[in-house]
């Protein structure tokens, strides 16, 4: 059996459909195995900027933790500082208070000595010239 002409030009066509589709189906493949690749490739500089930022992470951690400790270090001296100044605060304190008593005593013995010699110079013109003395 002989085919029409009609059907020799539609198998014809059909072939070349079936190249054509053929071609796309392996350019598909070509750019799907690309895209993987691409995907693959991306995979890995994302993993590698994870790693990365992690790294950074732990890096500002570890400076942030000894800030910290310094910080503490600080506030212990300062602590120290400031309760060794207290103590000798206060004992200058105690000091002036002591002082403050050795003056008031110093006054009341000046007061004594005062109104001691203010009495001998009463007593002195109380008794009047002496004949020696005229």
């Amino acid at each position: 059996m002989t085919q029409s002409p009609d059907h020799e030009a539609r198998i014809s066509r059909l072939e070349a459909r079936v190249e054509e589709v053929a071609a796309d189906a392996s350019a598909a493949r070509h750019l799907a195995a690309a895209g993987d690749r691409d995907l693959a490739d991306l995979t890995v500089k994302v993993d590698a900027n994870r790693k990365a930022v992690n790294a950074l992470g732990e890096q500002t951690r570890a400076r942030f933790d000894q800030v910290d400790a310094r910080f503490d270090r600080l506030e212990t001296e300062m602590r120290t500082g400031f309760s060794y100044m207290h103590a000798k605060f206060a004992e200058m304190d105690r000091g002036f208070a002591e002082m403050d008593r050795g003056f008031a005593e110093m006054r009341h013995g000046f007061d004594q000595s005062a109104a001691g010699f203010a009495r001998i110079a009463e007593l002195i013109e109380a008794r009047g010239p002496r004949d020696d003395d005229r």
